[in-house]
């Protein structure tokens, strides 16, 4: 089980690359997002949401995996995230800057679908590239 749920998860960075449509096959309806943006939608439409914003403000976002880790119901998956802020992200005005942050993402897997998340990344660097 823990392959199959560490399969599962590695799709989930992909959402934030852009393929938008793997939600609805990886994340159950009621998904809660513990760490997500605030007013996020739970479920598909929600990780959506937030990968579009996203995406949008940062065009090219690509996103490494480091280490992903199972046991039981639950993948821990560290990543670094690249890309250049060429849109409006979070009331911030394209810098056009490069932009590195790293973080870690905490899934809990039920039924082969995501149906808890957590994540902790740089914010603060983030908002001071």
């Amino acid at each position: 089980m823990s392959q199959e749920n560490k399969d599962l998860a590695h799709r989930w960075n992909q959402i934030f690359e852009g393929d938008y449509g793997i939600a609805d096959d990886i994340i159950a309806e009621g998904c809660v997002y513990h760490n997500g943006p605030p007013g996020i939608l739970s479920g598909p439409e929600g990780v959506k949401e937030w990968a579009i914003m996203f995406r949008n403000g940062f065009l090219d976002l690509r996103i490494a995996e480091e280490d992903f880790i199972a046991e039981g119901d639950k993948v821990v998956g560290r990543f670094v995230a690249q890309g250049t802020h060429g849109g409006e992200f979070m009331g911030v005005a394209p810098t056009g800057n490069q932009i590195t942050i790293s973080g870690i993402n905490i899934m809990r897997i039920a039924d082969g679908k995501i149906v808890e998340h957590w994540v902790n990344y740089d914010a603060m660097g983030l908002m001071q590239q």
